[in-house]
């Protein structure tokens, strides 16, 4: 599954995250509760460990090849997500989420991924287009 994009979805009531590959098809996705009333690193190993955990399954079922704990399986990262932003440096402050008040996500994903383009926008504008 060369060439897969990470795409993830923050929500007030969920995390959800999935690999979608060059034509557009998801391949595997997870999704688990947004932790009510996080602070932001709760709410940053939740989101993490729900990367892990995607990545992990998709290289236990063959559908990815590399180090999934390196982020070296993705082409790419794309994240909507809901409520006012900053640009172009992508921190986000969830209106559900306090804890994520001016949070660095771009940053922190294209870390946590090195050398792939990541991108974010707000949910809203995703769905639009």
């Amino acid at each position: 599954m060369s060439g897969s994009v990470l795409a993830v979805d923050i929500g007030g009531t969920k995390f959800a995250v999935a690999l979608v590959d060059s034509d557009g098809n998801v391949r595997a996705a997870r999704r688990t509760a947004t932790p009510p009333g996080g602070d932001a690193r709760a709410l940053w190993k939740a989101l993490g460990g729900l990367v892990d955990s995607l990545l992990d399954g998709a290289a236990a079922d063959g559908l990815i090849n590399g180090d999934a704990a390196a982020g070296g399986v993705v082409a790419g990262v794309g994240i909507g997500c809901g409520g006012p932003m900053t640009w172009p440096e992508g921190a986000v402050s969830p209106l559900n989420m306090p804890g994520w008040r001016g949070f660095p996500l771009r940053a922190k994903l294209a870390e946590r991924f090195p050398g792939v383009p990541v991108r974010i926008h707000n949910d809203a504008r995703r769905l639009h287009r």
